[in-house]
């Protein structure tokens, strides 16, 4: 563990915790449900620029974005690609640092599981309550607190090199905000996405493909259902086909970074529908799911596979023999990504993470995909996940983000941007 010195001092007496629960409830309340950011972004511009740093909006265009050959996908519709850049520039050129965050966020659901209103920044108990707190607004609040830190105290006169505070669209639905903004010149040196880990650092992450069964049956009355062929039983031959899969690509994995997260690539079946009437034989039924990409694996790789598991089984039934079922990837396709446990990024953050809030992070893989594996397969650029509050809350009612991780996180952060620009 490395001692804090005097500008390491300064710049963490600057951090300023209730202006980051000002700014996190006011950045929660407005309601940037992915295809929708325009607002929050608008508002992040202000932020940034009232920090201190120079702003720049970028406005791709979504039809062009999605004519790039690695398109990540996408699953909501949209008119617009918000992306905006802040900048600090130290006194010559150096090291580029990227620090990134998603502003937009997933659907509400049902009102009604909610204790407060889904965007209303509620805080109790020193927790700060709404779509988006945890995944992950926090986040990039925790980002701008830093940077403000560190623009008040003057330190980057101190350092060299530059720091790109990049805010993205579009994360949610697959990562075209993210891309857009690669292709644009946001790469650096090293890159931290400040997404929730509760402060471990995340070096590695699997991925993930929606995707799409037409499965078919062949239509009879009820009164006579023998004379028919059930899609809904022949769904269920298909998923005990995916559990299966499941089991042996799981069983396959020997790192130890996914074989302690017990199920790495999960399998599920999310959104069923099919049939017309009660007393028929169901003729048709769609069924809609997410399918895990191995750590290692692109996306193009996971989808042969699934459509192995599922040819496989179509082979094997004497009725999808003649009829088999159609395979779609649809919407977010996002492949895994690892950077080195040795490397000087996760060290450095780590070492970090120790002086500020006397804690060795644990150096960590997940499950999901995340616009990390843009960085590091599309930009080039060296990324680990870093950030407050528990990817268990994501996505769920009542999501929340403790005050106190953002704080630390904007710490975490800025101290290592003094000592990763000092050199």
């Amino acid at each position: 563990m490395t001692a804090l010195d005097d500008l390491e001092r300064s710049v963490l007496a600057a951090i300023d915790g209730s202006r980051a629960a000002a700014d996190l409830a006011e950045v929660v309340r407005i309601p940037s449900v992915t295809g929708s950011e325009e607002a929050v972004q608008a508002t992040m511009a202000r932020l940034m620029a009232d920090a201190g740093l120079a702003v720049e909006r970028l406005e791709p265009d979504p039809s062009a974005v999605a004519e790039d050959p690695d398109f990540p996908g996408a699953e909501m519709p949209r008119t617009a690609l918000p992306i905006v850049i802040g900048r600090l520039a130290g006194r010559q050129p150096g090291t580029r640092i990227l620090l990134v965050g998603h502003v937009d966020v997933v659907p509400v659901g049902d009102h009604r599981t909610w204790v407060d209103e889904p965007f209303s920044g509620a805080i109790r108990n020193g927790r700060l309550y709404g779509r988006g707190a945890c995944d992950m607004k926090g986040g990039v609040v925790s980002i701008l607190t830093a940077l403000r830190a560190i623009a008040a105290t003057g330190a980057m006169e101190r350092l060299t090199g530059d720091v790109r505070f990049v805010s993205v669209p579009s994360e949610e639905d697959g990562g075209q905000g993210m891309l857009a903004a690669i292709r644009a010149g946001a790469t650096g040196d090293l890159a931290v996405i400040t997404e929730p880990t509760r402060l471990d650092v995340v070096i590695a992450h699997a991925g993930a493909i929606t995707f799409r069964l037409t499965v078919p049956g062949r239509a009879a009355h009820a009164s006579m259902r023998r004379e028919g062929v059930s899609a809904l039983d022949k769904l269920f031959v298909l998923e005990r086909a995916l559990a299966e899969d499941e089991a042996q690509r799981n069983g396959q994995e020997s790192d130890p970074l996914m074989t302690d997260l017990g199920l790495p690539y999960p399998t599920i079946i999310g959104k069923v529908s099919g049939g017309e009437w009660a007393s028929t034989v169901i003729d048709t039924v769609i069924a809609e799911g997410r399918y895990g990409v191995r750590l290692g694996q692109t996306v193009r790789e996971a989808e042969r596979e699934l459509r192995s598991a599922i040819e496989a089984a179509c082979e094997a039934d004497d009725f999808l023999r003649n009829h088999p079922a159609i395979v779609e990837v649809t919407g977010g396709r996002f492949s895994s990504a690892r950077i080195p446990a040795d490397h000087p990024l996760p060290v450095g953050l780590a070492d970090t993470v120790a002086s500020v809030i006397g804690r060795r992070p644990a150096l960590r893989g997940e499950p999901y995909g995340a616009d990390m594996r843009l960085l590091v397969n599309e930009g080039r650029t060296p990324t680990v996940i870093f950030g407050p509050g528990d990817p268990v809350v994501a996505h769920s009612a009542n999501e929340h983000v403790p005050l106190a991780e953002v704080v630390d996180c904007a710490q975490v952060v800025a101290v290592w941007l003094v000592r990763t620009l000092s050199g």
